[in-house]
Formats: structure tokens, sequence, C-alpha cells
């Protein structure tokens, strides 16, 4: 009774803690706390959001495929350099620093020089997206692969097993749950990182209805398209942890034991 009431708690909270943050930023409005102009109330944003979800839906489209190309690439890349980079230990001691220090510059920075080299088109906004999901799947990756059971390689090797064979029993197995765990992140990352791009130049895109409705002074619609932002990051995370589900039912199996 107590861990289903703790459940009950746990799944309740978020939903309590939003309601609390609306209500605040409601009655911070209403009584003129903060001006509408700066910060418009959490009414109108839904009005906005409301009246303008089709428009947002059509530029989202766009927002989508610059998200989800980077995206699949970032991964292709990461998994290609991780898996290398394990192999290969000058790779390693070579490559990671470099990951680091890529991820020390910001990408509002790097954003205009892509523009500058590719155009306004599609591909410096892939481009950026690539660069900002690649680290934490190449590191997830890396991670995954050296948490592999030393026993469990050695038996392989006992029996005659190969470097590939090893790789496809017991290091990418290993590396699974750390892959999904980089890949959430990137997921949330794919779309903020898409958005940035368009900031900076395009045709359009959420990132460009968003410039546009902040050069209007229209603040409940920009408000409008980072809720939607937000949530469509959330769902890619969601559609994420499904897959891991797929990808892993052993982990649902090991929390029924446990249960």
């Amino acid at each position: 009774m107590t861990k289903k009431l703790q459940s009950i708690t746990n799944k309740i909270a978020p939903v309590i803690a939003i309601i609390a943050i609306l209500l605040i930023w409601y009655f911070c409005n209403e009584g003129e706390v903060i001006p509408a102009y700066m910060l418009p109330s959490p009414v109108d944003v839904w009005n906005a959001f409301v009246n303008n979800f089709f428009i947002m839906i059509e530029q989202a489209k766009v927002t989508l495929q610059e998200a989800l190309y980077g995206l699949g690439i970032g991964i292709l890349l990461a998994f290609i350099v991780a898996t290398l980079m394990d192999r290969f230990a000058f790779l390693n001691k070579a490559i990671y620093p470099i990951l680091v220090i890529t991820q020390t510059i910001p990408t509002i920075a790097i954003a205009p020089l892509l523009v500058l080299w590719m155009g306004f088109g599609m591909a410096p906004k892939i481009t950026l997206v690539t660069i900002t999901t690649f680290f934490p799947i190449s590191v997830g990756l890396l991670e995954g692969y050296r948490c592999a059971d030393i026993d469990e390689i050695n038996m392989m090797r006992s029996m005659g097993a190969n470097k590939f064979q090893i790789f496809r029993h017991i290091k990418l197995p290993t590396a699974t749950g750390s892959f999904f765990s980089g890949l959430r992140i990137s997921a949330s990352y794919a779309v903020v990182g898409a958005v940035i791009s368009e900031w900076l130049g395009g045709f359009k895109g959420l990132g460009v209805y968003m410039t546009r409705v902040q050069k209007a002074y229209a603040f409940d619609k920009m408000f409008a398209v980072i809720v939607f932002v937000s949530a469509i990051s959330l769902l890619l995370m969601t559609f994420v942890s499904l897959l891991q589900k797929i990808a892993m039912p052993w982990q649902k199996n090991k929390k029924e034991l446990k249960i």
C-alpha cells in the first residue's frame, strides 16, 4: 500500500509543480507585478498557442526535418567514432580531447559561420544539429563499451571468439543502455539546435517564425512557440524511451523480478 501511494505521489508531483508555477505566473500577471508587455499571461499564451497551432505545425515540418536528419547523421558518426576509439587506444587518446574541446565552443558562435559557408538552406542547420547531438551519443557509447565485463570477454576469448564476436555479443549489448541515455539528451538538443540555427538565417522553420513574432513584439506568440518546441522535445524523448523498452526487453524483466 505504501509503495502504491509513493508511486502515485511521484507521478502527481510534476503535475502539481507545473500547476503551481502557472498559478504564480497568472496571479503575478493579474496583480501587475510584472508588466504584460514583458511577460504575457498564461491565458494569452494559451490563446496564441491555439490560434497559431496550424501555423506552428507548418513551420515545425522544416525544423523537424533538420533535427531528424542531423540526429540521424550524429548517431551514425557517433557509432563509428566511438567504436574506432574503443578498438584503437591511440585514436581514443587523439580524438577524445578534441571532442571535449568542441563542446566548449558555444553553438550560437558556430551557427553564423555555418550559414556563411553553406548558405541559408538546410545544410548549415543539419550540420549544427549533428555537431550538437554527436557528443552525448559518442561519449555514452564509449563509456558503455568500457563497462563490458572483462570476465565475460576472457571467457569468450577462451572459447575462440574473435574481436567482432566479442563486440557483437558482449560490448554492444552492454553499451545499449548508455547509448539510449545519450540519445535521449541528443533528441532534446536536436530540436533546440535546429531552432537556434534558424534564428541566424533561413526562410522557414520555428526559429524563423519565432524571430518574426519577436520583431512584431507579439510576445504571447513567442511564448507559444517556446511551449511548442518544448512539447516536441518531450515527445522525441518519450519516443526514445519507448524504443529503449523495445530494444532492451531484459530491463523490464529485471524490474519485474525485483518487485
